[in-house]
């Protein structure tokens, strides 16, 4: 799948204030306010922008963080990552390969298997779980 390319101002028309914030300009979400930070629930956490899945609840976990924290993604080609040095600092930036949408940083202080904690803003993410929505179950 190519990359996925729209304007600015599309992105606009589909997403939040808070959401284009944060996945078109590199904002963040303040801890402990997002949506999934301390969701249980199981399955797949998706672009909120294209849709591609990027991690599963399997690899979520509490950081402690305040962000929804992951130790793996679903696959090795799904999340970028860039270096970042805004607010003088230097972190590593991750966004979705498909969209270029801002998701979060990775650091190396996570749990094994990998060592790494993906941080990432509820803004960027969908939940789709495996319960049926209504339109599924109602014919």
């Amino acid at each position: 799948m190519g990359k996925l390319n729209k304007t600015e101002r599309e992105w606009q028309r589909e997403l939040s204030p808070e959401e284009f914030r944060i996945t078109r300009q590199k904002g963040t979400e303040p801890a402990f306010t997002g949506k999934y930070w301390n969701t249980k629930q199981e399955g797949t956490y998706v672009c909120r922008c294209c849709g591609e899945p990027l991690f599963t609840s399997e690899t979520k976990f509490d950081s402690g963080c305040g962000w929804p924290s992951f130790f793996r993604p679903v696959n090795g080609t799904v999340i970028e990552e860039h270096q970042d040095t805004s607010h003088g600092m230097l972190r590593t930036e991750i966004v979705c390969h498909h969209c270029d949408a801002h998701l979060g940083h990775v650091f190396p202080d996570g749990p094994q298997p990998t060592g790494l904690r993906y941080c990432v803003n509820s803004a960027s993410l969908d939940l789709k779980t495996q319960e049926k929505n209504d339109e599924e179950t109602y014919p």
